[in-house]
């Protein structure tokens, strides 16, 4: 039987010198196995210097992007995230593109039980865009709550004082 990896083994970003990468590029991620797969429990990452670029005028748009997720077998590595969410920096997208990019890719990668994306950008022209975009396993549980959390992921109305 083969030896099981580590994290620490199987990871390339963690503990080495960070190279930053300027284009869009989902292979930065990285995975390393959950240790408590009997249970359900939630991950919360906030990412509050995200930026992007507006793909018709060039111009940077800022955001914080919260990604909340149950992790099934696989978790993320956060500092492959950091340099995933950093390679956006000269990506042309719309808000709602780079959440639900980052949904995709996140959903690719670690199959997660539930997965839920939040972008709170910072207001360019006078509006402030906040796509949000989630995902549960088809046919279970995390599917309803996808639903749920949906349909009511924003009914309480925010004190705006950070933008």
């Amino acid at each position: 039987m083969p030896k099981k990896q580590t994290p620490q083994e199987s990871l390339t970003h963690l503990g080495n010198k960070t190279q930053y990468v300027f284009t869009y590029d989902k292979s930065l991620l990285e995975t390393f196995e959950n240790q408590f797969t009997e249970r359900d429990y939630f991950i919360k990452f906030n990412c509050p210097e995200f930026t992007s670029l507006c793909p018709i005028t060039g111009q940077p748009d800022f955001a914080t992007i919260y990604i909340s997720y149950i992790p099934d077998k696989k978790m993320l590595e956060s500092k492959s995230l950091k340099l995933y969410l950093f390679s956006f920096r000269n990506h042309g997208g719309f808000h709602e593109d780079c959440v639900n990019r980052i949904l995709e890719d996140l959903v690719e990668l670690m199959q997660p039980r539930y997965l839920e994306v939040w972008g709170k950008f910072l207001p360019r022209g006078g509006i402030s865009i906040d796509p949000y975009a989630n995902y549960g396993i088809p046919k279970t549980k995390y599917q309803e709550m996808a639903e749920y959390r949906l349909t009511h992921h924003d009914l309480l109305l925010e004190k705006v004082d950070n933008r």
